[in-house]
């Protein structure tokens, strides 16, 4: 039998077999059991080195393939890395960022389905434009009752006008006709500062449009080497969303720009008349009446109105669209110029009417303007042969729509002026214009 030190323990985990064992009775010696000696083991250094080994490549062949499929999944939609920065390119010199999503269009960068707006530079349509667009102080007098007693006040208002043209005595100016009105004086202030003063040339209250004249000779020669006559676009062409740059004497203080788009066409607004107006959120405010509405190319395409809409609600401006405003402006230039009579040369026409208001003529069907309810006797107006049922819709060509319209353009014609005026009568196949011929009175001959 062996013992247990017949099979000597190995230190690498086997037993090793003695081919001839001593026996003692044979007198040998009994070896003594055989040293262990540790050997140095290099099996568990190899494991991590191995492991390190696994895990770098398993690293290095996942971000091969993630690599792989980003650029396939890139090419495939033709997307392409985001630029570090974006230049936008300008039309006509003025940089037109915000009417494309292409940077190379102008001005909206599109980045892993995110939008960044670049702001627009117009400097150079507002260098262009400025010099074309004037302020307008109205000095009129504001009249209230206190008491029974009439109590009359000197006032100030502001506003702004465009250079539309000039002839060979005068400087033309569009404006909104609720900047002039009442106007005792008028003046015009220019880009270097310089005033003058401004008379009525004609005016359309339905369409809130007046044309004032500035003479050329009240006007300094380094003034008019400053100034240019605006460029008038097309606002039929206009589409949401596009550029719009509003430049006007807001609040009085002067010239200042204002920009934003084009947010809706053809707005019909109660108390409008049914004119169609361009909406804006460029801010406009009150003095910005009259100033221009401008397209990124520096066109003029509607005037700026703070009577329309007023300050009700923020974002939302409106303007008339050059596009209808321009025969009208036309017309105005052409007319007479005029300033308010002396007094005791003031002209009296002889009528009594009532206003034939939008909803008036809808619900009747009657032309927009003065129904004339009565005739003095002995008056202008008798003489001219204008009998109760007339509508008077024109005065010298000027449309009017009510009795105080009619009553503050009579302030530019003295007594003895010879006049058109335009009215609708009444027959059986419905209303029929015609055009009478009236020299106007004196309204100081008129009993009180």
């Amino acid at each position: 039998m062996y013992g247990d030190n017949d099979y000597p323990y190995n230190p690498q985990g086997t037993y090793s077999y003695q081919s001839s064992p001593v026996q003692p009775e044979a007198g040998g010696q009994i070896p003594k059991e055989p040293v262990r000696k540790e050997k140095k083991s290099h099996g568990g250094l190899k494991k991590v080195l191995f492991a390190c080994g696994l895990g770098l490549c398993f690293g290095l062949f996942a971000g091969a393939g993630i690599y792989t499929v980003n650029f396939v999944a890139k090419s495939l939609t033709g997307e392409e890395a985001a630029p570090a920065q974006a230049q936008p390119q300008t039309q006509s010199g003025v940089s037109n960022t915000m009417a494309a999503a292409d940077p190379e269009k102008g001005g909206v960068i599109s980045t892993n389905n995110s939008v960044t707006a670049v702001t627009t530079d117009v400097t150079e349509v507002v260098n262009k434009v400025m010099p074309s667009v004037v302020s307008i102080t109205n000095e009129f007098v504001e009249k209230s009752n206190f008491f029974g007693q009439t109590i009359e006040s000197q006032n100030k208002a502001s506003g702004s006008g465009i250079i539309v043209g000039e002839n060979d005595t005068e400087l033309l100016i569009v404006t909104n006709q609720h900047v002039i009105n009442e106007a005792q004086t008028l003046s015009v202030q220019f880009i270097d500062g310089e005033q003058a003063k401004a008379n009525v040339k004609g005016y359309d209250s339905d369409r809130d449009l007046a044309v004032i004249a500035v003479a050329l000779d009240d006007i300094k020669g380094s003034t008019r080497g400053s100034i240019t006559i605006a460029t008038l676009g097309d606002s039929d062409a206009l589409t949401v969303g596009e550029p719009a740059i509003a430049i006007g004497n807001a609040l009085g203080y002067g010239q200042s720009v204002t920009t934003g788009v084009i947010s809706a066409l053809d707005r019909e607004l109660d108390g409008n008349g049914g004119n169609k107006l361009i909406q804006t959120d460029a801010a406009i405010n009150p003095g910005n009446s009259g100033g221009a509405l401008l397209n990124i190319n520096g066109e003029v395409i509607g005037i700026n109105s703070n009577k329309i809409g007023g300050s009700v609600v923020e974002g939302m401006g409106y303007a008339i669209p050059i596009s209808s405003a321009k025969p009208i402006i036309e017309e105005l230039m052409t007319k007479t110029t005029k300033d308010k009579v002396a007094e005791g040369q003031e002209s009296f026409l002889g009528i009594s009417g009532v206003n034939v208001t939008e909803d008036v003529s809808q619900m009747y069907g009657m032309p927009k303007g003065i129904y004339v309810a009565q005739v003095y006797e002995d008056t202008a107006a008798a003489k001219a042969g204008l009998v109760k049922g007339d509508i008077i819709t024109k005065f010298d060509g000027s449309t009017v729509s009510s009795m105080e319209d009619l009553q503050k353009m009579m302030q530019y014609y003295a007594a003895g002026t010879q006049v058109d005026i335009t009215i609708q009568q009444g027959s059986p196949s419905g209303y029929q214009e015609k055009t009478v011929t009236v020299i106007l009175g004196a309204k100081a001959d008129q009993k009180s």
